[in-house]
């Protein structure tokens, strides 16, 4: 019998086929996302394969197909130049009402009221406009929405529309952010009611002092111009500011506060009396921030938290205010370590909630009744995030997940239960339905297994060294399909490296490049260096004033452990990297030539000069302050060092990373009479997609196979 079962294992497993790089670009259909519960906690809904679902009484209901919204909505004329609108703004498509009836939907442009248990839908607009980031107002009687750089508000019931701000222009924007604000602060929006639904405060954005990059579209017979305003360091920020407007119209009032001009705007929230605001003032160079309460009348402000560091803080969404005059807060004021802390308003105490090597990376929910906070944390294993809970008193932490892995958390409005959606690298994504307690309810949404059943995936594999000085560091490794120990292999080191990004994780990865690659006989080798996230701000904050150095530093001792196993040919080893993963690319072969036979760098900022203001000068801080550490930074200035093999990739209307990066890389190393590979693509994105990746994917592969495949 037993041997019946290993001969059909082996009968399956031999059916499988190895990942294509038409796998790795097939994007799953109309995959679950945007799960959102109801006000009482008993249902939620989410949206998959273009319609939305209910999960009511443990069960699963389509309430309706987003095509016939589609269909009504009015038409909205094409903008005459192309919008870059940042992918870090978040508008809210789905929102339910207060009583938990009726959801609001944003479709095409237009707003609809379905209710829930008929699922018949009424259209609220029908206008040749669109109506972008809709808010539903706390009492559910109005909607906010921005058209055409203005706001409106929306009577539900009558369906009037009141425009609110009267002032906007070309280069003034009310309740509408520009392109860095959400790239590098993570602010959504722009617009929040008042919680007594009175008031919309508001930020407006003068723009005119904002550097303009010369974007052009060049695929029609005749070229368009579409310049993209975009703030390089060192050169001025948007002016912004907080105003407050009755939702039923009149005169804003413009709250003016003590801070210094340079400074940013980075969080605004209705305090929960609803007569002051919360705000954010962050410093140009991120070192210094200042929580302060604003009266929405009088404009009189007062500090409530003061953090400040000796590199730069880290800007999350972890703090909510309590009754009793208290705020739940996150901080790496203490260890390096974020954790939480208890804060009350009058600055008497600062009690942390939380300790250990390891961080908190999210409120998952706070339970005020039971005195409690749901967190998701780092403490299992910084390859993980799972869901924990601790008191007010710091009593009783515990941990709620237990499968190993990456958890991400949508917990009700009440705390009493959360869909789970997990994964590890072996498992595909689940999503579940959990008591607060961590016991199992139900099934939400399948995993697609279709891919382990049809596809032949080689294992990933975690390890972790030590480094020269002891560093402890967590790589992912995939042997090459049919490994044999006796042989020599290529290897291609994955690389990003940069601050605020984490890749070694154990979270489902599905049929990706990396799967290709092992199945052409590469080893696939990927280490977090010191400034990656995931591992506390003593990990990252190496590479203050300076990059590249650290961080490549830590990458050749990841490929000394990985030549150290024995299996890796050292003569052809490689690097590949996106982004910051592309800059890394370049700067491993320009300053450790040998190392790497051969590298694919995409999208990488060669001169740090020429980044956004937010997320440059976070770490280097302003070019005219730092004039060594960004030329040494930037690998425009290194292209005569250049003596291994090149591929650079870039999409000529890159929003994030502009071309100019690369142009500037490339006349570098024609003037160097270096040689070198080039793939461009003309897409208006940071990222390659479609058919273009798949061109891309069997350029690069081609590339390596190339030159560091056996001769």
């Amino acid at each position: 019998m037993r041997l019946g079962l290993l001969l059909l294992a082996l009968t399956l497993s031999a059916a499988k086929r190895p990942p294509t790089i038409a796998d790795v670009t097939a994007s799953e259909p109309g995959a679950a996302s945007g799960f959102i519960w109801a006000p009482d906690g008993a249902r939620f809904v989410w949206r998959e394969k273009n319609k939305l679902w209910l999960f009511d009484s443990n069960r699963r209901r389509e309430l309706i197909d987003f095509a016939a919204l589609k269909d009504a909505a009015a038409a909205v004329p094409a903008p005459d130049a192309f919008g870059w609108v940042n992918r870090g703004v978040k508008e809210q498509p789905v929102q339910w009402f207060p009583g938990g009836k009726r959801l609001l939907l944003a479709e095409s442009g237009d707003l609809f009221a379905l209710d829930i248990d008929s699922a018949k839908w009424e259209q609220l607009t029908r206008t040749p406009r669109a109506e972008a980031d809709p808010k539903l107002s706390p009492d559910g009687k109005r909607v906010s929405f921005r058209s055409d750089h203005e706001l409106y508000v929306l009577d539900v019931a009558s369906k009037k529309i009141t425009r609110l701000t009267h002032d906007a222009a070309p280069t003034r924007w009310n309740g509408e952010l520009d392109w860095v604000y959400p790239e590098e602060l993570q602010i959504p929006t722009a617009h929040w009611w008042s919680p007594d639904s009175k008031r919309v405060a508001y930020l407006q954005f003068d723009v005119s002092n904002l550097m303009i990059y010369p974007h052009g579209g060049l695929l029609d017979v005749r070229p368009v111009s579409e310049p993209q305003r975009y703030p390089q360091a060192g050169t001025k920020n948007a002016a912004v500011r907080i105003g407050v407007v009755p939702a039923g119209g009149g005169k804003t009032r413009w709250l003016d506060f003590p801070r210094d001009p340079e400074s940013m705007i980075a969080r605004v929230t209705w305090m929960p009396d609803a007569s002051s605001i919360a705000v954010h003032v962050l410093s140009r160079v991120q070192d210094k921030l200042d929580v302060l309460a604003v009266d929405g009348s009088s404009g009189k402000s007062r500090k409530l938290v003061s953090e400040s560091a000796p590199t730069w803080i880290n800007l999350r969404d972890d703090f909510q205010f309590l009754s009793g005059s208290r705020l739940l807060w996150g901080s790496e004021r203490d260890s390096g370590y974020r954790h939480l802390y208890l804060h009350t308003l009058d600055g008497n105490e600062f009690r942390p909630l939380t300790k250990g090597e390891w961080e908190v990376t999210e409120i998952a929910c706070v339970d005020e009744k039971a005195s409690q906070v749901f967190y998701l944390s780092t403490e299992a294993s910084p390859r993980e995030r799972q869901l924990y809970r601790v008191g007010f008193d710091g009593a009783g932490p515990a941990r709620l997940t237990k499968q190993r892995g990456w958890h991400s958390i949508l917990m009700s409005p009440d705390c009493g239960q959360y869909v789970d959606t997990w994964s590890n690298v072996d498992e595909p994504v689940s999503r579940i339905l959990y008591h607060a307690n961590g016991e199992r309810v139900a099934e939400v949404v399948a995993p697609n297994r279709k891919p382990l059943d049809d596809l032949a995936f080689v294992p990933n594999e975690f390890l972790e060294f030590k480094g020269a000085d002891g560093t402890m560091f967590h790589a992912r490794m995939i042997k090459p399909a049919g490994f044999d120990a006796s042989k020599r292999y290529p290897a291609i080191v994955m690389v990003y490296g940069g601050p605020h990004a984490q890749n070694v994780k154990d979270q489902w990865r599905g049929a990706d490049w990396d799967q290709v690659l092992a199945h052409r006989g590469f080893v696939i080798w990927q280490v977090d260096n010191r400034g990656s996230a995931g591992r506390g701000h003593v990990f990252e904050k190496q590479l203050y004033r300076r990059f590249g150095k650290q961080e490549l530093a830590d990458q050749i001792e990841g490929v000394k452990h990985l030549i150290s196993l024995g299996f890796v040919d050292p003569k052809r080893i490689g690097m590949y990297g996106w982004s910051y993963g592309g800059y890394m690319t370049l700067y491993s072969l320009f300053n450790a030539p040998g190392t790497f036979a051969a590298g694919v760098s995409g999208a990488p900022p060669t001169d740090w000069r020429q980044y956004d203001t937010i997320y440059t000068e976070r770490y280097l801080g302003l070019p005219q302050q730092n004039e060594e550490g960004y030329r040494a930074s930037s690998v425009v200035f290194q292209a005569d060092k250049l003596q291994d093999k090149l591929m650079l990739a870039h999409n000529f209307e890159d929003d994030n990373v502009l071309f100019q990066h690369t142009l500037r890389m490339m006349d570098a190393l024609q003037k160097a009479g270096k040689q070198f590979d080039l793939l461009l693509y003309p897409q208006k994105a940071h990222g390659v997609t479609g058919t273009a990746r798949k061109h891309m994917l069997e350029g690069m592969t081609a590339f390596f196979e190339r030159h560091l495949a056996a001769k």
